[in-house]
This record gives C-alpha cells, sequence and structure tokens, in this order.
C-alpha cells in the first residue's frame, strides 16, 4: 500500500472486492489483511473488531463522499424538501457496489449490532440537515432526524431490490416518503396555530418546550437535556 495511506482505509479498499461473496466476516478481513500487506497486529489494532470496523468506516466514507458531492453541487434553487432529497439521492448513488451495502445491512440487522446500525443511520440523517443550516434547537432537532432516519433507511432498502432503469422507482418512492414528512411539518404547524387544538395539546406542548438539542459534538450516550433555565434553576 501506499506509505501515505492509513492501515484502516487500505484494509477498507482491501475488503471491498470481498465483501460481495464473503459478507463483512472474518474470512473477508483476513483476506484484506494479507491484500493490504499490513502486519496482523496492526490490523487488529486498527480494528478490534475486525470487518465489523471496517463495515462502519465505509458507511462513514460514504458520509464524506455524499459532502464531497454536495460541495461540487448547487441546490439554491431546489425547494427545501428537495434539497433533503437530493442529499439523500447523493448519499445513496456514492454507493459503488450495491451488493457492499446489502451485506452490510445484513450485518447491522443482527442484534447485536443494531443499536450501531441505528445510530450510523442517525448520524447521516444528522449530517444531512446540519449540512442544509439545520438551526433547531428544542424538539424539533429530533424530530427531524427521526422521520429523515426512516426516509433514509427505507429508501435504502427499496433501492437494494429495484431494477428500474436508473433508479428510477427509487427516486419517485423517496420523493413520496419526503412528501409525507413535510405533511406531517404541515400538520404540526396546524396544531400550533389553532387556538382549540392547542389547547387540547397544551400539555405535550409544553412538554416537548423543554426539551433542547444536545450541545456537545459528538452526541453523547443521552442526547439531549430537560431545560431547566425556563424553570428558574441553575
Amino acid at each position: 500500500m501506499p506509505q501515505n495511506t492509513p492501515p484502516k482505509d487500505a484494509l477498507l479498499d482491501a475488503i471491498l472486492p470481498h465483501v460481495p461473496f464473503d459478507g463483512w466476516s472474518d474470512a473477508s478481513f483476513k483476506a484484506a489483511v494479507q491484500d493490504a500487506g499490513i502486519d496482523p497486529v496492526v490490523a487488529h489494532a486498527v480494528c478490534p473488531r475486525g470487518a465489523v470496523d471496517l463495515a462502519v468506516a465505509y458507511h462513514k466514507r460514504g458520509d464524506q463522499l455524499m459532502l464531497e458531492r454536495y460541495a461540487q453541487t448547487d441546490l439554491t434553487e431546489m425547494r427545501y424538501s428537495d434539497r433533503i432529497a437530493a442529499l439523500v439521492r447523493m448519499r445513496i448513488e456514492v454507493v459503488e457496489d450495491r451488493e457492499v451495502v446489502r451485506k452490510a445491512s445484513a450485518l447491522f440487522a443482527l442484534p447485536k449490532y443494531a443499536a450501531e446500525g441505528a445510530r450510523l443511520i442517525w448520524e447521516t440523517c444528522d449530517l444531512i440537515w446540519n449540512t442544509l443550516g439545520d438551526t433547531s434547537d428544542d424538539i424539533n432537532w429530533y424530530t427531524k432526524r427521526a422521520t429523515l432516519s426512516g426516509v433514509y433507511a427505507s429508501t435504502v432498502l427499496f433501492w437494494l431490490g429495484d431494477e428500474s432503469e436508473g433508479n428510477a422507482e427509487t427516486w419517485e418512492f423517496l420523493d413520496r416518503r419526503i412528501d409525507d414528512v413535510m405533511q406531517i411539518e404541515k400538520l404540526k404547524a396546524r396544531v400550533r396555530d389553532n387556538p382549540l387544538l392547542k389547547g387540547l395539546f397544551a400539555g405535550p406542548l409544553w412538554a416537548m418546550g423543554h426539551v433542547k438539542a444536545p450541545h456537545a459534538k459528538p452526541m453523547q450516550n443521552v442526547p439531549g437535556r430537560w431545560d431547566t433555565d425556563k424553570e428558574g434553576a441553575k
């Protein structure tokens, strides 16, 4: 490998040709170590869980590739909802081998790795919102990322089985899901603006108004805090 290539990056590049056949497995990891010419001790030092750590690195590499594509694209004339859809589409389109993602989906569907898979999806959606300049600092911080996580995950699953030309059916599916999210936002606005509904939901709205977005980066194990400032507490 080139001298300036970090060992984990070299291992990730080396494992990708093996994943479609052997998945993110010990067999693939051993083959990557051999192909990359890396000392097994070093390989296990940078990837204690072997192929699992490389699957995580693969997902995060995709996030960075999405940002690079976004930086080269002008979305200023698009509606905000279309920008969201565009970034989700970019994130999917940077994938060079669909089978690699299929194997990763199977890996993170396992109970022992499901929480990590959910965290990776959340971080991708958090990155999308932050890239688009989201400034929400209340309950909306959570609802935006939660709903987009559902959109992103379902779109990826649809895409894995899509055989349409140019993935046209996937992009139509994505547009429908984004429209559903926007309908939820409109419903929330109507509740806030309607005196009757606002009174009916006064309790839940009061509680949600005291939830604040996390300030620490990266996210902590308990992402958020109860805003005691409004209660006069120190």
